[in-house]
């Protein structure tokens, strides 16, 4: 049984976002043992439990307080209608993926206006009525959960909407994406009325740290101090660089974060001023 005052977080027990919750949890110090067919496991160092289901059911979890905390695609809270019920914490950066409006490829549906008083096999039937109704389109409905895209082919829809990551099953079953109805992520809700807000922010704080730290690398290098002042418009850092005086006077070493994406044009044009020994690191963890 969970103690009433012990902090919940509710976490998909599989789907699409199961491995990468796992991963995340993990490398931010929020770590458990699941045992085979547990509904919750207790973390480590921690008064919180981590509750694993079904990820239709998270949104809901928080949104009545049976969860203060939970992990799931923004596409279902909004199917569930409870963004004013929640609070949006955290962009996770993962299970990317758009609700999309798919037909046969080389078929006469090539707009959502050509869906009128057609059959539309929905995942998200909440999302597809409020979408089908900004654009005044009335088609008949039919919801569906697994095996969207086979629907048209066995006759049952001459339409789909559904989630769409890579779009590969789509051209497997001769369809292409016509409209996107709206993009995707993995967030961190939490509930109005948490039972303990300084656990929940810190649990946020340990997910930004690594979050970041998967945006950043860490650069060292050696430069002329002549070359010091061009080397900082290159790679500014945050506050500033890291500056520590080397036995020749004229050299100085740096020690700065810069974003991950560019570090190799960075490494170029530090090189190009006169840099050297330019070394660069993984960082597991940060806080800014």
């Amino acid at each position: 049984m969970l103690e009433p005052k012990l902090s919940r977080m509710a976490v998909p027990s599989k789907g699409r976002l199961q491995e990468p919750t796992e991963a995340l949890l993990k490398a931010a110090g929020i770590k458990f043992r699941r045992r085979e067919r547990a509904l919750f496991a207790h973390a480590d160092g921690l008064d919180l439990a981590v509750l694993f289901v079904r990820p239709d059911d998270i949104p809901i979890l928080v949104a009545e307080g049976a969860a203060d905390l939970g992990i799931v695609g923004r596409d279902l809270v909004h199917e569930h209608a409870c963004e004013a019920r929640v609070k949006h914490v955290l962009d996770l950066d993962f299970g990317h993926c758009r609700l999309a409006v798919a037909a046969r490829a080389n078929g006469p549906i090539k707009s959502v206006k050509h869906l009128n008083g057609k059959k539309v096999a929905a995942s998200m039937v909440h999302s597809t009525r409020e979408y089908f109704r900004r654009n005044n389109v009335k088609a008949h409905l039919v919801e569906v959960s697994g095996s969207v895209e086979i629907m048209v082919a066995l006759g049952l829809a001459d339409a789909i909407v559904d989630l769409v990551e890579s779009g590969d099953t789509l051209r497997d079953n001769g369809l292409a994406v016509i409209e996107t109805v709206s993009a995707s992520q993995g967030i961190l809700i939490q509930g109005r009325k948490p039972r303990d807000p300084k656990l929940c922010a810190r649990v946020k704080r340990r997910l930004e740290g690594v979050l970041t730290a998967q945006q950043y690398t860490l650069l060292e290098y050696n430069i002329p101090r002549a070359k010091l002042k061009d080397a900082e418009k290159v790679a500014p850092g945050f506050d500033s660089p890291t500056i520590s005086d080397l036995e020749d006077p004229k050299w100085c070493a740096v020690k700065v974060m810069i974003p991950k994406k560019r570090s190799i044009e960075i490494i170029d044009k530090l090189e190009a001023l006169g840099a050297s020994a330019i070394l660069e690191t993984s960082i597991l963890n940060c806080r800014l």
